[in-house]
């Protein structure tokens, strides 16, 4: 890098800091963090919890974003003074430390791109995710289950929890289905940017004759709601089916009927559940992630029909991202049109780029 290049660069971070300026308002955020103030001051302020709660969520995130904008803008200001004395005083040392920095100012500058990015009111809540196989029958259901595993890493990452709600094994290899919860702060923000058909290419193991194969998985991922979300579903909505409970769970859980699964009649959405030994609980918890699921399909449609788009099948030409690990090695997202060769370490979990590019580029 060069003072030139250097210079372009703090010409377009500042750009990014001013369009980030337009977005937040940080002027507004300060007055509505006075008007918290005053109204925690009130008496009568915990006397209603829940509300409560809603106010100091709104509260501690309005404070995250101006921490973070500050930060950002304090970051570069800084960096635009000390580089034009260090050019003024011929100071090389300093400019060459200022070049060295440049990779880390771009990202405080991106990462605070990204929190824009999960500001709509779903994002900050709990990820239901479901894997299922497409296409591709043995492979998809072993390709489902790389794609299972590098979720896993992935929130154990970023320190999210994981509550896994139904896991059907594959009848070779991989998995059929599988449903969890990413429990976390913007879990579904970052976790919605994966909604979609994954690709992958690879020479198979399960192919004697070594030849390559193409597999799909769907990732459906819908917000955790919150118990205010009025969902109207009633009994005569969906069909109630039990069966015995698979995997792990001790002897109990595949002696008894305790799995739930529901069909909503009108959409065809299924979720199930057998997470708990209690088939009421599982049953409860399945109405839970079906509440989301119809909530999310609802959020879809409206989108779907802003952007003229209708649903797809999991297989060729519908997928968000390919992973191709033959002939070459690369993953490249359709959306933000960035291609990654370090294959290995995606699937390993190393994902939050890749889902914050994707997240600034549909913005």
């Amino acid at each position: 890098m060069d003072s030139y290049e250097y210079s372009e660069l703090l010409t377009k971070l500042n750009t990014k800091i001013e369009n980030i300026k337009q977005i937040i308002n940080p002027s507004k955020l300060t007055t509505r963090l006075q008007e918290i103030t005053k109204i925690e001051q009130d008496a009568d302020f915990w006397s209603d919890p829940k509300k409560a709660g809603v106010i100091q969520q709104e509260k501690n995130r309005a404070l995250s974003i101006l921490k973070k904008y500050n930060s950002a803008k304090d970051a570069l200001n800084d960096a635009k003074e000390l580089f034009d004395m260090a050019k003024d005083e011929s100071d090389d040392e300093t400019i060459e430390e200022l070049f060295e920095d440049a990779n880390s100012l771009s990202e405080l500058v991106s990462q605070l791109e990204v929190n824009m990015m999960l500001s709509d009111e779903n994002d900050i809540k709990n990820a239901i995710v479901s894997i299922h196989p497409g296409a591709g029958g043995t492979e998809s259901g072993d390709w489902a289950n790389m794609l299972y595993r590098m979720y896993l890493r992935w929130a154990e990452r970023k320190g999210y929890k994981i509550e896994v709600m139904d896991y059907q094994a594959g009848d070779e290899a991989g998995i059929k289905d599988v449903t969890f919860i990413i429990k976390g702060d913007n879990a579904y923000g970052y976790m919605k940017a994966e909604n979609g058909i994954h690709r992958l290419v690879r020479i198979s193991p399960f192919d004697s004759n070594a030849k390559r194969h193409t597999s799909f998985s769907s990732v459906l991922v819908s917000p955790e709601i919150d118990d205010d979300i009025d969902i109207v579903l009633e009994e005569k909505d969906y069909r109630v089916d039990t069966y015995r409970a698979s995997g792990a769970g001790g002897q109990h859980v595949n002696k008894t009927d305790s799995a739930i699964r529901l069909t909503h009649i009108e959409t065809g959405v299924v979720v199930q559940c057998q997470n708990d030994r209690s088939q009421h609980k599982n049953k409860a918890a399945a109405i839970k992630m079906l509440k989301s699921r119809l909530y999310e399909l609802e959020l879809e449609k409206k989108k779907a029909k802003e952007a003229g788009v209708q649903k797809s099948e999991i297989g060729w030409g519908h997928q968000i991202r390919s992973y191709v690990l033959a002939p070459y090695q690369q993953v490249k997202d359709n959306r933000s049109n960035i291609a990654y060769s370090q294959v290995d370490a995606i699937l390993d979990g190393d994902i939050s780029k890749m889902i914050e590019d994707v997240l600034i580029s549909i913005s």
